[in-house]
């Protein structure tokens, strides 16, 4: 069963079209990649879904019930983190979940336990400072929290890890992960790494169309090869392995791309026939970086 589905979605500003025809769909259970680079549009469609953006033309529906502009019901459903999530800075964490489990019209005896699952969730149950003194990573950690308060069937998140370091990244993942157990989720992101990690389908966006759906195993195997790594044994093996083979040099490491398997049998054959000595090579797995970067012409 599909939570959202999206269907021949278009909006203009003026003279620039933001969406062309955008078509996709998320699963019930599952974490959705909606992938594509700043100011392709992702924003725009998390709007749309949300019934704060009008569209031009096209259908949603939540749930099985069709968004509307205005005061739609189907955001009953849903439950966001933007990009930048806002709060009352005076509060603590335990108070704002509490505001925001009154304001969803939530009991009280339901609140109080909802709050208590989701601090725990979310790694902040011992936090007892007031939010303005939170990291950025807290603020998206409570953002993700206020977002699943009424147990929405789909959780959006608007390019949540784009502005964390390294660790908040991780933490962030695993809490979005962890969440699918109970909720859909649309994970809007231009990178691709997190994607590899978490989501199970994935689409990707580019001048205002879905170019690209699938699972995320089925994308990267749209790649009519992979990139071989060879380690040559000095600077002059890398540049003679690089003239023979097409490949270009980067920092000592020969890179040949898009190689197919029988490209790749013609490569060790090469260096073989060549008696180049090498350190090491390597036929690097398809990721979705690559797939990406072929696909926006990149």
């Amino acid at each position: 069963m599909n939570v959202l589905e999206v269907k021949d979605l278009h909006k203009s500003f003026g003279s620039k079209t933001v969406l062309d025809g955008l078509t996709f769909s998320v699963s019930e259970g599952s974490v959705f990649g909606f992938i594509g680079r700043n100011g392709a549009g992702k924003t725009t469609t998390m709007k749309i879904i949300l019934g704060l953006l009008q569209a031009d033309s096209g259908e949603i529906t939540i749930c099985g019930e069709r968004v509307r502009y205005g005061n739609t019901p189907t955001n009953k459903f849903v439950g966001y983190l933007p990009d930048v999530p806002e709060f009352y800075s005076y509060m603590t964490a335990r108070e704002y979940l509490r505001l925001c489990g009154r304001v969803t019209g939530m009991k009280q005896s339901e609140i109080r336990l909802r709050t208590n699952e989701l601090l725990e969730l979310v790694g902040l149950a011992g936090e007892k400072h007031r939010i303005k003194g939170y990291s950025r990573g807290m603020k998206q950690r409570l953002g993700i929290a206020q977002a699943l308060i009424n147990r929405p069937k789909l959780l959006i998140c608007d390019e949540p890890t784009s502005a964390l370091d390294p660790l908040g990244r991780k933490e962030i993942l695993e809490i979005i992960s962890s969440a699918k157990g109970e909720t859909s989720v649309i994970f809007s992101t231009h990178i691709l790494s997190d994607v590899e990690k978490i989501c199970d389908d994935a689409a990707i966006l580019e001048k205002g169309r879905t170019v690209l759906c699938g699972t995320v195993s089925e994308l990267k195997a749209k790649r009519s090869g992979s990139d071989v790594q060879i380690v040559p044994v000095s600077a002059d093996d890398a540049q003679r392995i690089a003239q023979l083979l097409g490949g270009e040099v980067h920092s000592g490491t020969v890179i040949v791309a898009n190689a197919s398997q029988d490209k790749m049998l013609g490569i060790l054959k090469t260096i073989s026939e060549s008696r180049i000595p090498v350190l090491k090579i390597e036929h690097a797995e398809p990721d979705l970086e690559q797939l990406f970067m072929e696909v926006i012409g990149e």
